[in-house]
């Protein structure tokens, strides 16, 4: 390989990826570029992986990859020379690859006691925007159904302001997981009227003024509807991206349930997220260990999707190495 070039997947068809040569991106005014030390894997690459019919093959080089983190080795007109070398999280769009470019505003300086670690700063970000439109509060039962990374780290945030978590999951192992990010109670995610009349048992019958949906799928949202209380909040954290949902609206009216699409669009947003998540592990109120369970090199990124996708034992994020 020639200075100027890096290595870069390429989704090439469905469940297909190749590793391409492609040029080094030059950052543009107001913008960094990372030699990128790693990428998470988020679930929101699972339905273009399996290929919808609006799907275009091939991606761009890096594309769908969104959580890097890794080191400011060039910078664009109008950005301050002293970012390079800073070791950073970002928000960008290109990052299954070994270099990727970002906006100065959506990139954060990470501190040296994180050195070595993953950040994935997105979806951390993703996690406090969501944990604050659910506006929780101390003495409030609090089910989350689907404790992956992001239902994990909300079951950890929510726990922390004083709300009895309820968590609900597929796996043992998940379970155990959120009674380790400290979850009052846990219940399998099997039988749809069990886990109704536990829910209302633990609640003496008032069921959950907040429920977050982490799944994405369709029985888990009927699931959060029919555990949200009347005049409760319905926060929908999944990325529901595999077609139409049905909903109960006789349910959500009845209850007159106020339902947030807790996903955030704007840039400025994102990094407020990510601060505040900085902020929250630097100070050890949201622990990171075991959570990138997975780890896998470049040339392996379609086993890391599939480990997404199917969820092996122990599984709760995959990320890829690229330094």
């Amino acid at each position: 390989m020639h200075d100027g070039s890096m290595r870069a997947a390429v989704l090439t068809g469905p469940g297909r990826v190749e590793i391409r040569e492609a040029p080094r991106p030059m950052p543009g005014p107001g913008q960094l570029r990372l030699k990128l030390q790693g990428c998470g894997v988020c679930a929101s690459n699972l339905t273009p992986w399996a290929g919808p019919d609006w799907m275009r093959f091939p991606t761009e080089p890096g594309g769908l990859g969104h959580e890097g983190w890794g080191v400011v080795d060039a910078v664009g007109p109008g950005v301050a020379e002293s970012w390079l070398g800073q070791r950073v999280g970002a928000l960008s769009y290109h990052a299954y690859a070994e270099y990727d470019l970002a906006e100065a505003e959506a990139v954060l300086p990470l501190p040296p006691e994180l050195d070595g670690q993953p950040f994935p700063a997105e979806p951390l970000g993703c996690a406090m925007n969501i944990f604050a439109r659910s506006e929780i509060r101390a003495g409030q039962d609090v089910a989350i159904i689907g404790i992956g990374f992001l239902g994990a780290l909300l079951t950890r945030l929510a726990s922390r302001a004083g709300a009895r978590v309820i968590a609900i999951s597929r796996r043992p192992t998940s379970l155990a997981l959120a009674r380790r990010m400290g979850a009052a109670e846990t219940i399998p995610m099997q039988d749809h009227q069990a886990i109704i009349a536990r829910v209302q048992a633990l609640t003496e019958g008032r069921l959950c003024p907040r429920v977050i949906e982490a799944v994405g799928k369709q029985w888990p949202l009927d699931l959060a509807a029919e555990l949200t209380a009347e005049r409760g909040r319905l926060i929908i954290a999944g990325y529901h991206q595999d077609g139409a949902r049905q909903v109960s609206m006789g349910l959500w009216n009845w209850r007159g349930l106020d339902v947030i699409n807790a996903h955030e669009r704007d840039p400025a947003v994102y990094r407020q997220g990510m601060q505040a998540a900085l902020q929250a592990v630097a100070e050890g109120r949201l622990p990171l260990d075991g959570l990138c369970s997975h780890e896998y090199p470049l040339d392996r990124l379609g086993e890391a999707l599939d480990a997404t996708r199917d969820r092996p034992e122990g599984f709760v994020k995959a990320w890829i190495r690229l330094a």
